[in-house]
């Protein structure tokens, strides 16, 4: 086949599949249009998830009508003062986005300026598969109405792999609600199959954050706000507890653009690796500003992506602003005093419980019902059972965060009274796992762990392959303080555990870090494998589930948590405790 030259029509209806590849980019490119032009006011309208129309109304500067043909040019743009691309401060800059829509599906364009421009009504120019109408003029009101009809008429192979309006409508609104929080500062209306979505007046940030996150999944948001060098970081993350199955409500605005970026997705990831399980995801609206000339937005038509000009700088910025936030002790509203070294908790004595000690309360009489007034026997309402709670006269809650102990229920939960009201229920083995894991971290970064020498050595036999990988990640182990040798064929000999672990299973400790190391892969980073490590060896030491703790032991576990970092989970990443003020008890009582 002989080579020949493309229509022009053709040429734009191929460029227009980079930038339009389904209505939720149409949709971002008018709203993008709109901010640039100054609109304090957008309202988005959608019919069948924007496939059959697509309207965005806005109150922005307008555009004269000696312009409206030249708009729907491509490459056409009033968005650069220059063409070197180096300090570009709109959402827009290519002029690719009208002519593209416009090659692609039927597009009417209605402006009229502010009466300050010389213009008083307002003009329409109506593009249809790239073939452009002459401007005319017509009823409208201040700013710009674009109507996109028809979406891929034009291009069928492209219409032909659309999702279901549904899935559509899902895009385009999720769209529509990262450009509505990265810009708080202008009113959004979004209407989608007559349903309206959300109608938010102009705000701040943290009114925008609460609107469109929901105000019971803001309540657990963390601020964040960190500079260095010209770049500041600010917004909000979720607390640790406060995972969700899918990265849905993760939003980066980058120097007033919403990205979705990799680089900043990775930062958020590994900010988090220590704090939530696998596979959960964190809650984050964060906002990076840095100089124009420091950030490069011309990297995908849709420019969703960015260069930075030093990547490793924005990463690492972004990494230790949210760490020092998740570090955070447990029960306080911020972050600790950096200077302050925190008071991690030794492993816990066994202590035997007083005899003294009741179920009830000292000094609370109760009065048992009389026969008639029972209706039916104690053992058939089970009163006689023995009760699941030891309640003690509580100590004075003072202003700890998480008050004094009053309870153990099921010999797992500690019970708390805060000076505030607020009731507080702690996972006993799962909170003191979380400062057992920061101790050994905290030896672990000083130097090494200090090891305990047994006095008798722990013989251990494992299949061939567990004990070679095992032997092949000894130096590794030694710097947690466990250390092993070979000892024939298939057995490992352990000399030594962390000194913090004295009391612990040495066996049974070697044989987890075999299936850890197992499961990590020989490919795993040292670093993955050592934090996964002192995971494990911190549940080795950690009071379990069904443990009586004496009051000393609760009020010491309470109060190490307040002064321990990262104490809000477990080094699973599941929460350690949960805090109820008087406000949501008396709502879940319907008071």
């Amino acid at each position: 086949m002989p080579i020949r030259r493309l229509s022009a029509l053709t040429v734009n209806r191929i460029a227009a599949g980079e930038v339009i590849e389904r209505p939720a980019a149409a949709v971002k490119e008018l709203v993008e249009n709109a901010l640039d032009a100054g609109a304090r006011r957008i309202e988005v309208i959608l019919e069948d998830g924007g496939i059959t129309r697509i309207e965005v109304i806005d109150d922005g500067c307008g555009i004269p009508a000696d312009e409206l043909a030249l708009a729907v040019e491509r490459h056409a743009t009033s968005k650069l003062a220059d063409e070197a691309l180096v300090r570009i401060a709109t959402l827009g800059f290519r002029g690719e986005a009208l002519p593209s829509i416009g090659a692609a599906a039927k597009l009417t364009l209605i402006s009229r300026p502010h009466a300050q421009n010389g213009q008083d009504g307002a003009y329409q120019i109506k593009v249809c598969g790239g073939a452009v109408g002459e401007v005319a003029p017509c009823a409208g009101a201040a700013g710009t109405r674009a109507i996109v009809q028809d979406l891929f008429y034009a291009t069928p192979a492209r219409k032909k792999f659309l999702r279901s309006p549904g899935a559509e409508a899902d895009a385009a609104e999720k769209s529509v609600w990262r450009l509505a929080l990265a810009a708080p500062g202008t009113a959004f209306r979004l209407v989608s199959h007559s349903r309206v979505v959300f109608d938010l007046p102009a705000q701040d940030f943290a009114a925008r954050v609460a609107a469109l996150l929901g105000r019971e999944t803001a309540a657990g948001l963390l601020p964040v706000a960190a500079s260095r060098d010209g770049v500041a970081l600010t917004g909000f993350v979720g607390a640790a507890s406060c995972s969700r199955a899918t990265a849905a409500l993760q939003s980066f605005v980058v120097n007033g653009r919403p990205v979705v970026d990799p680089l900043l997705k990775m930062a958020l990831r590994v900010a988090y690796r220590d704090v939530i399980p696998a596979g959960r995801h964190p809650v984050a609206a964060l906002c990076l500003t840095l100089p124009a000339e420091a950030l490069d937005v011309n990297v995908h038509p849709a420019k969703t992506e960015l260069r930075f000009a030093d990547a490793n700088f924005v990463r690492g910025l972004v990494i230790s602003a949210i760490t020092r936030v998740l570090a955070r002790p447990a029960g306080l509203d911020s972050a600790p005093d950096a200077a302050a070294a925190p008071m991690l908790a030794a492993p816990m004595p066994a202590a035997p419980m007083p005899a003294s000690a009741s179920w009830q309360r000292p000094g609370l009489n109760l009065r048992a019902p009389t026969a008639a007034a029972r209706g039916f026997s104690e053992a058939e309402l089970g009163l006689l059972a023995p009760p699941a709670a030891r309640v003690f006269e509580p100590a004075a809650a003072d202003n700890h965060p998480l008050g004094a102990p009053v309870a153990q229920i099921l010999d797992t939960y500690v019970l708390a009274a805060a000076a505030d009201g607020s009731l507080v229920i702690v996972d006993q083995h799962a909170a003191h796992e979380r400062l057992t894991e920061e101790r050994l971290r905290a030896e672990f970064v000083a130097g090494a762990v200090v090891a305990q020498p047994l006095l008798v050595p722990v013989v251990v036999d494992f299949a061939p392959s567990d004990a070679a990988r095992l032997l092949g990640q000894a130096s590794a182990l030694a710097r947690l303080g466990l250390e092993i040798e070979a000892f024939g064929p298939g057995a490992i000999l352990v000399r030594a555990v962390p000194a913090a672990l004295r009391e612990a299973d040495a066996a049974g400790i070697l044989r987890d870090l075999a299936e850890e190391f197992a499961e990590s892969g020989e490919a795993e980073a040292l670093e993955a494998r050592l934090d996964a490590a002192l995971a494990r060896l911190a549940c080795h030491r950690s009071v379990r589930a069904g443990r009586r703790l004496a009051v000393a032991e609760m009020a010491a576990l309470l109060r190490a948590m307040e002064a321990t970092p990262r104490a809000a989970t477990c080094s699973h990443g599941r929460p350690t405790f949960l805090k109820l003020s008087r406000a949501e008890l008396e709502r879940l009582f319907g008071r």
